[in-house]
């Protein structure tokens, strides 16, 4: 039960992991965010993780993230949210106005809505540019052979605010290959931003240069999994 999950022990501990991650690593313990992935749990239970520090969130759906953020966010200053799931152009004006981060942003169509929806608000949330570094035709995000154009067209073409790169490596291949692809791709880019890793996998990415690491079984504990839905692309409900 959600009740019996001691949130403020388990952030702890995940914090120590990437701490200790980080010093293999030759790395600084702070060059690693934290991005505490509450998709699925209410407000309740983000409440608690706030309460023991913790300022950065990840959200897979914004119409889930609309229900309880909009006054989390009132009664904490500070407080970061990432969209960190594929988004669909008719939610992009909700996206814009309420998430920090776009990790997901995948396809021109994507990038053209956001673009406009940034103009009318006047407010510009960071980009992420997804990469299926695996090419698996169900899940969401550029193919690596187009990475380097899209970004370009981000950047020339809409104007967005493209601070980096996210990627779900496949779940039955070794992370380590996907990591290193991003971070190359990232380099030749000049993008500082690599949001990759998630409970499972997240001490390789702090090997491979990830700044960011969305963790949330490893927080909250487990979550009862998303039903289908028909989207452009799907990402898995673990982080």
């Amino acid at each position: 039960m959600e009740s019996q999950v001691d949130i403020a022990a388990n952030l702890a501990h995940v914090r120590d992991q990437i701490a200790a991650a980080c010093t293999a690593a030759g790395r600084a313990p702070e060059s690693v965010e934290l991005v505490a992935v509450s998709k699925t749990h209410g407000a309740a239970m983000v409440e608690r993780a706030i309460a023991a520090g913790q300022r950065v969130f990840g959200e897979n759906r914004v119409q889930e993230a609309e229900g309880k953020w909009p006054a989390l966010k009132q009664a904490h200053g500070g407080l970061v949210l990432h969209l960190i799931g594929p988004l669909q152009s008719n939610k992009a004006s909700h996206a814009v106005a309420l998430f920090d981060v776009v990790e997901t942003v995948d396809r021109p169509k994507i990038a053209r809505a956001l673009a406009r929806e940034m103009d009318r608000q006047g407010r510009r949330p960071d980009c992420l540019i997804q990469v299926n570094t695996g090419e698996e035709p169900q899940k969401a995000g550029i193919a690596p052979g187009e990475a380097d154009a899209f970004i370009k067209s981000c950047r020339e073409d809409f104007a967005l605010p493209v601070r980096g790169l996210m990627c779900i490596p496949p779940f039955d291949e070794e992370p380590a290959m996907h990591f290193a692809l991003l971070r190359e791709i990232a380099a030749r880019n000049g993008l500082p931003v690599l949001s990759m890793g998630m409970s499972s996998d997240f001490e390789t990415a702090v090997r491979f240069g990830a700044t960011h690491v969305r963790v949330g079984t490893a927080i909250f504990g487990t979550r009862e999994p998303y039903p289908p839905v028909a989207a452009p692309g799907v990402n898995p409900p673990a982080a």
